[in-house]
């Protein structure tokens, strides 16, 4: 009998938080959690710059980050926000004209940290332009430039300083402007006091909450403390728009925020590949093989779950719960669906006949492409 939903994965009880609009897209309320990245380019080349927010779209990023270093920046701003296939944030620190001038430019939302902002005072003018022209502001609160006197009331930059920090502005925004279109984020490179402060603030305010670990890593280190911190805060109901932050190539942190919603059922974009770990029965190049088929699974957006198996005898049966499976032997390969063995192959064969096999399995189940 196949199992259903609640028994394949856990039951979480999202936190009600208000909705807001980055662009056209929707945050909060009962949305979904959206995935956002951030440009590694320089936004003043604005081709390379266009070029990775296509990759980045077609990994499945719906929102993305730029940097605004200066003013060539924020005026090369301008052609990046017409052309971009999603809607476009800037990125401010320091300086408040640059933010003032990337709304001129269109943006669709605003990251301020306040922390690194000494003229204060300054800041009215941009809430004052942020709501007229309706974009959505990020309250950015990092672990790293908390403000000097909370700093002295806490010690130390803490997960109780983040919040203070947070509610403040938050409050600040909201009674000083009636300005409501704003998400929040709390992080520190320490994933579990990322994690504190996202879950006190969660007590004390019902705007949409921007959740992540900064400055956490390479591919592997960074992905292990994301995991940690977003699995462990999507799993309490808290968080409605993820990046996953990583010293690596953007999209890679789209695939990766992708994987943590489909393992925890709350969004599924990409096919599920399962292997086998490597053993001494294994005679094919696993290793190989799994590449190959996560890399050609990376250009399918459906819901199905693929195996890569390295051993003829326990293949199919090891992996009897995926759709369709390939298992490599010495020479010869099986394809298999559902448990059952389809066919039998030569080895140079088993991958593009693999393929041809899940493309024919999509086309009678078209159900579970995802748009």
């Amino acid at each position: 009998m196949q199992k259903t939903r609640g028994e394949m994965f856990p039951r979480i009880s999202r936190r009600k938080t208000r909705e807001i609009w980055v662009g056209k897209v929707a945050i909060g309320g009962d949305n979904p959690i959206r995935v956002q990245s951030m440009t590694n380019t320089d936004t003043r080349d604005v081709k390379a710059t266009l070029t990775q927010i296509e990759r980045l779209k077609e990994a499945g990023c719906e929102i993305v980050r730029v940097a605004l270093p200066d003013e060539r920046a924020v005026w090369a701003l301008r052609e990046i926000v017409r052309e971009s296939p999603v809607p476009i944030i800037g990125d401010l620190h320091f300086d408040i004209s640059l933010g003032e001038k990337a709304i001129s430019a269109g943006v669709a939302g605003l990251r301020i940290n306040p922390g690194t902002i000494k003229n204060k005072k300054r800041l009215d003018s941009l809430f004052k332009a942020a709501k007229e022209s309706g974009l959505c502001l990020r309250i950015g609160i990092n672990a790293g430039s908390l403000e000097s006197d909370l700093l002295r009331k806490y010690g130390r930059p803490g997960p109780f300083a983040m919040v203070e920090s947070a509610l403040r502005w938050v409050n600040y925004v909201v009674e000083k402007f009636d300005y409501y279109n704003l998400k929040v984020s709390l992080k520190s490179s320490n994933w579990w006091e990322t994690v504190k402060a996202y879950e006190e603030f969660s007590k004390k305010s019902d705007f949409p909450l921007h959740i992540g670990v900064t400055e956490a890593g390479g591919l592997i280190g960074g992905t292990i403390k994301n995991t940690l911190a977003v699995g462990y805060l999507l799993l309490k109901g808290i968080g409605d728009t993820i990046r996953i932050s990583l010293t690596a190539d953007p999209v890679e942190e789209v695939y990766v925020a992708y994987e943590i919603l489909r393992n925890l059922g709350l969004r599924s974009l990409y096919p599920d590949i399962i292997a086998c770990p490597t053993c001494g029965r294994c005679e094919i190049d696993l290793m190989k093989l799994y590449r190959e088929v996560e890399r050609w699974a990376r250009g399918v957006k459906a819901n199905i779950k693929l195996a890569v198996m390295g051993c003829v005898v326990n293949g199919p049966g090891e992996a009897r719960e995926a759709d369709l499976g390939i298992a490599g032997g010495k020479g010869v390969g099986i394809i298999f669906r559902e448990g059952r063995i389809l066919k039998k192959v030569k080895e140079e064969l088993l991958l593009p006949t693999f393929f041809q096999e899940v493309e024919k399995f999509l086309k009678e189940h078209p159900e579970r492409l995802n748009p």
